[in-house]
């Protein structure tokens, strides 16, 4: 029996309303299997290649290179088994006629992030999925809740997650009081607090990794697990001249060499991403929270905190990209948690191998 299955542009985030084909890595005719990448494409924020959730021969390509489509517009027809092009004709005509961008209402309905005074502070929090016991995500130095872009919907399909915009980053309050790890730490409890959450699992990347082991440590009956992705805290070394370079740039060439250290494929920062760093970091206030944070997290080379003990109390999770430019993946090395390090893969472990971070993330999750 044939099944004839629409490829559609996938939705990435809260923001993405459309994407740009950038280039088929399958051609008309190709077998593919489920999970293969089919195609590249770029969005506001960043380059992703689109996956296949589906096996079978990729009959035809709708979309054309440079073309820029809504979000769920049809981009390519795949069949399992056999189909005369008549039938395929009919499937492409029919999803054509009653496709409908999404928007007005109905996009004004979906969730959106939430703002509130917590603990005398203005915080931005987005929430996906219910029940269990809720997961927080923690972002990075200079990052915000848009970093979990390709994670959050997947490890919402399991139990309720949230991730926020730590202070000083997204759309929180950008003043800092002392600029450290603890004060971050406790904006995270505060939010739990908030939101009576009396117990949650922790997953933090870079900066949000030492966020998230100093909350453990500091309040170890909130946290059920952690789950550290290219975290600091873990070890001594760090690129200074990266955290440096970041923090001082103010226009989009200066900006490019620094953000190209993130990820192992310097092609994934796009125009657009520097230009949405650039605003952020123009922004009142950002620029004296990242030199303080900055400063709190490293001196030149070297990380001002080691909280691998915490790792003893709790189930923990280390995920780690081979090619990691900023916190070297040795880290990751005799740690007393679950490690995995993924080839080829830079600093932004959940942007590069989001697939992986995902399974990873539910399987361990799965288990406590």
């Amino acid at each position: 029996m044939s099944q004839i299955h629409t490829l559609t542009m996938p939705k990435w985030g809260l923001s993405m309303t459309e994407g740009r084909v950038d280039t088929w890595l399958k051609q008309q005719g190709d077998e593919i299997h489920k999970g293969d990448e089919v195609l590249d494409v770029e969005t506001d924020k960043i380059s992703s290649s689109v996956e296949a959730p589906f096996s079978g021969v990729l009959r035809r390509l709708v979309a054309q290179p440079d073309e820029t489509l809504p979000v769920g517009a049809l981009l390519a027809v795949v069949v399992e088994g056999e189909a005369e092009e008549a039938e395929i004709d009919a499937v492409v005509q029919r999803f054509q006629a009653e496709f409908v961008a999404e928007g007005g209402a109905e996009q004004a309905q979906g969730p959106t992030p939430q703002k509130a005074e917590v603990n005398g502070r203005l915080l931005r929090w987005f929430e996906l999925g219910e029940g269990g016991t809720p997961l927080v995500l923690v972002h990075g130095f200079g990052g915000d809740l848009n970093n979990w872009l390709f994670n959050h919907p997947a490890l919402a399909a399991e139990r309720r997650v949230i991730a926020l915009d730590l202070p000083g980053h997204g759309e929180s309050a950008k003043a800092l009081r002392q600029g450290d790890l603890d004060e971050l730490s406790d904006a995270v409890l505060a939010l739990l607090d908030h939101l009576d959450i009396p117990r949650a699992h922790l997953a933090g990347h870079s900066m949000g990794g030492a966020v998230s082991l100093n909350l453990a440590h500091r309040a170890p009956q909130r946290v059920a697990s952690l789950s550290l992705i290219a975290s600091a805290g873990l070890g001594e070394a760090i690129n200074g001249q990266y955290l440096q370079g970041f923090v001082a740039a103010a226009n989009r060439n200066a900006l490019k060499g620094p953000m190209s250290l993130l990820f192992a494929d310097p092609g994934l920062v796009t125009r657009q991403l520097l230009e949405d760093m650039l605003k952020f970091k123009r922004l009142e206030g950002v620029d004296s929270a990242l030199q303080q944070l900055s400063a709190a997290l490293a001196d030149g080379d070297r990380q001002r905190h080691d909280l691998r003990a915490v790792l003893g109390q709790h189930p923990a999770l280390v995920l780690w990209g081979a090619a990691d430019a900023i916190i070297p993946a040795s880290h990751a090395d005799g740690l007393d948690a679950e490690v995995q390090v993924i080839p080829a893969v830079g600093h932004m472990v959940q942007m590069e191998a989001a697939e992986q971070v995902n399974q990873q993330l539910l399987a361990f999750l799965r288990k406590h």
